[in-house]
């Protein structure tokens, strides 16, 4: 629980926008940072040259350079970093669409009934089976956290009654629900270093184990989660689990807080390594970071990464961001309660975007001091992607060890969220370079210019395209084997984009047009307008409508090559892909974008007018 006290502000939600098929009525703010940002890519490839020409990698300093071995995978991709403290309010706040992307793992939430009033908050919210239904929509846990029944924090002591009594109720609870399977754990006390009151109930550790043996009485399969200390220390440590063995009651998921920097994670894990070894305990025992963050750091992407970066080096299970301020804002990356993303979340979003195996990652400097980050292969080995931040001036990424479905050409885009503070709406990444690079020994290298700390970097390399398209295509849905088309064969601006059976009609010819930098625009040869997503937004499920040239970056896609002559399409403002809602094979159903989740629907081929 962080220790903050500050009152609740209210700060101001935002509207999604206008209804599907209206682009009319843009924030000017938004559409000049987008239009500057396209002219930018489109003018400057920061060390690539114009599509089709493959850059020369150029030598970095491995004093600047952050290096990514794509052959050396280390473990599954999980998102260990990608849950929060009370990230969840209720079953709808955030909404699924905000909640969903960043693919969360587990969420530390209130004891169900609780009546904790954290920060000023003016009544319980984050109750976990209230939230459970939104979190296994995501595909998260819940992390029952069993002291915050009591509305003070720190914690005020009742009685050991009163206490086993509320222990009983809360098992009980999620023992009832239907969404039971969902709790991955109970955390029994939180922070007991400073919150245990010893001169009423006695010294902490016994009141571990009694509280244990507590909970495996009303349910003997519970995961017990703890001790939760407010950092890390070796002392503590090695007494907590020296008692915990000679009661029986060490327990399943090791846990403790890193609210202190970066620097010291991986550290820190070694140490408990060496504590469980020497008392003979598993060292497989997974570890929980309940909290990790500063205050200074909550929605300050450049700074969060570097705890992504040590908590996957360092093997751990699942880790939440802190609690500094609201219930609901996903650990900080939201402005507020369910309100809109700053430029952390999209930082999460890449991350939650990662798929395949985790791949090691080299910074040039010690842990927790400047430039780093984490770095996955896909399934299928053709795709690389990184996060990275921390980092001022020039710097750079070398990939190495890139296999033969890369050749002897890859392809990388560069993107950053640049950062305006937790409470500064961010609408969301904007492109940096997009080149292709000649891969020498299985390895580029791509010049980052003029690097801010303060902002989240991504990088994703793809094998490199060939060609240039240009003029007439008819695009076919691998998945479905029909044409995009639009509705009804409709000319209107703000006419959706579907899936048709083939015939002569024109709106099934679309015209790619270059923007340079492996950018298009595609254009729809029936009413000459352009595919783009309505709305502008970066959410997946937006739909995919024809609309007037007016600049914005939804007008600009990208054709991945995907092997055998098959292409995603990528929408450069959000980065989602072009696909049929709900992989539907019925001609008629709708186009949209969503996360690359490796459907068929993602896939189309190009056949020239």
């Amino acid at each position: 629980m962080s220790r903050s006290r500050l009152p609740r502000r209210g700060w101001p939600r935002t509207t999604q926008g206008a209804p599907p098929g209206n682009h009319a009525g843009r924030v000017a703010g938004r559409v000049a940072a987008r239009i500057a940002a396209r002219i930018a890519v489109a003018a400057v490839v920061v060390g690539g040259g114009a599509l089709g020409a493959a850059a020369t990698s150029p030598s970095a300093s491995a004093a600047t350079a952050l290096v990514v071995e794509a052959n050396a995978p280390y473990r599954t991709v999980t998102h260990v970093a990608s849950g929060a403290l009370y990230g969840l309010d209720t079953a709808t706040d955030p909404v699924g669409s905000l909640v969903e992307p960043l693919h969360p793992n587990t969420f530390v939430q209130m004891a169900p009934g609780g009546k904790q009033l954290p920060n000023g908050e003016p009544t319980p919210g984050g109750d976990a089976l209230v939230v459970a239904p939104e979190a296994a929509a995501a595909g998260a846990k819940v992390v029952v956290r069993m002291p915050d029944w009591y509305p003070n924090f720190p914690y005020v002591w009742v009685s050991w009654s009163n206490w086993l009594s509320a222990v009983d109720t809360q098992v009980k609870a999620v023992l009832a629900s239907s969404y039971k399977s969902t709790v991955s754990a109970f955390e029994l006390w939180n922070e007991p270093d400073w919150t245990w009151n010893t001169s009423a109930a006695g010294a902490f550790d016994a009141g571990w184990a009694r509280t244990f043996h507590e909970v495996r009485a009303d349910d003997s399969s519970a995961v017990i989660q703890g001790p939760s200390y407010s950092a890390w220390n070796s002392s503590w440590m090695t007494t907590f689990l020296t008692d915990a063995k000679a009661s029986g009651t060490l327990p399943n998921i090791i846990s403790w807080h890193e609210l202190g920097g970066s620097g010291n994670i991986v550290s820190d894990v070694n140490s408990l390594h060496s504590i469980e070894s020497s008392l003979g305990i598993s060292t497989s025992t997974p570890i929980a970071i309940e909290e990790y963050g500063e205050t200074s750091q909550v929605g300050v992407p450049g700074a969060l990464v570097g705890y992504i970066a040590q908590f996957e080096r360092a093997g751990v299970n699942n880790a939440e961001l802190a609690f500094w301020n609201h219930y609901g804002t996903l650990g900080d990356t939201l402005t507020d309660t369910g309100a809109s993303p700053n430029a952390a979340y999209w930082l999460y979003r890449w991350y939650g975007e990662m798929s395949g195996n985790m791949v090691t990652v080299v910074p040039p400097g010690s842990a927790g001091t400047g430039l780093d980050g984490a770095a996955c292969v896909n399934s299928a080995g053709n795709q690389v992607s990184v996060i990275f931040g921390g980092g001022s001036g020039s710097t750079a990424v070398t990939v190495s060890g890139l296999g033969s479905a890369f050749g002897s050409t890859a392809h990388a885009v560069l993107e950053q969220t640049v950062s305006a503070g937790r409470t500064t709406a961010v609408v969301g990444p904007d492109v940096i370079s997009s080149a292709n690079y000649t891969v020498s020994g299985g390895s580029i290298t791509v010049p980052v210019g003029s690097m801010n700390a303060a902002n989240g970097y991504h990088l994703v390399v793809t094998p490199g395209s060939g060609s240039t398209f240009s003029g007439g295509y008819y695009l076919r849905n691998v998945n479905s084997g029909l044409r995009l088309d639009t509705a009804g064969g409709g000319t209107g601006a703000g006419t959706l984009a579907v899936q048709a059976t083939a015939d002569s009609s024109t709106t099934q010819e679309w015209t790619l047009v270059p923007e340079g930098s492996n950018y298009y625009e595609i254009k729809n040869v029936g009413s000459g307008l352009l595919l783009g997503i309505s709305d502008e937004s970066v959410n997946a499920g937006a739909g995919a409508l024809i609309w007037t040239d007016n600049g914005t970056s939804d007008h600009l896609w990208q054709l991945v090559p995907a092997g055998s002559g098959e292409y995603k399409i990528e929408n450069v403002n959000s980065g989602l892909l072009l696909g049929i809602a709900g992989a539907s094979t019925a001609s008629g159903a709708g186009a949209l974008q969503w996360t690359d989740n490796g459907t068929a629907d993602h896939l189309w081929t190009l056949t020239a007018t």
